[in-house]
């Protein structure tokens, strides 16, 4: 019961529970995020659907990748809110008018 009584240093980074920097997991986290809102909010816009689905497109590729390659709970718990709110505004704006809709045809 020892482990139980020791102290975590979480001062390294602020998702990092094991007391170790993640650089590049918490720079995904961030764009993730990011990229999430973005897609989230102009998605709920039919006029702005080029920026929401592209946002979401990449918004959902780099937290499938930061998921891949997460480490602790807490990057990806953030992970997962951005990643949905990155598939939330691409699916929305899909159904506003696609990647290239308004461009094309």
């Amino acid at each position: 019961m020892a482990q139980t009584m020791r102290p975590t240093n979480t001062a390294t980074s602020l998702f990092a529970t094991d007391g170790k920097p993640h650089p590049l997991q918490d720079t995904l986290l961030g764009v993730t995020l990011v990229l999430g809102a973005i897609a989230f909010v102009t998605a709920m816009f039919h006029n702005l659907h080029l920026i929401s689905s592209w946002t979401g497109l990449v918004g959902i590729f780099t937290g499938a990748y930061g998921q891949f390659i997460s480490v602790t709970t807490r990057e990806r718990f953030g992970m997962i809110l951005g990643l949905g709110a990155s598939a939330v505004g691409f699916f929305l704006s899909m159904a506003h008018g696609g990647l290239f809709g308004g461009i094309v045809g």
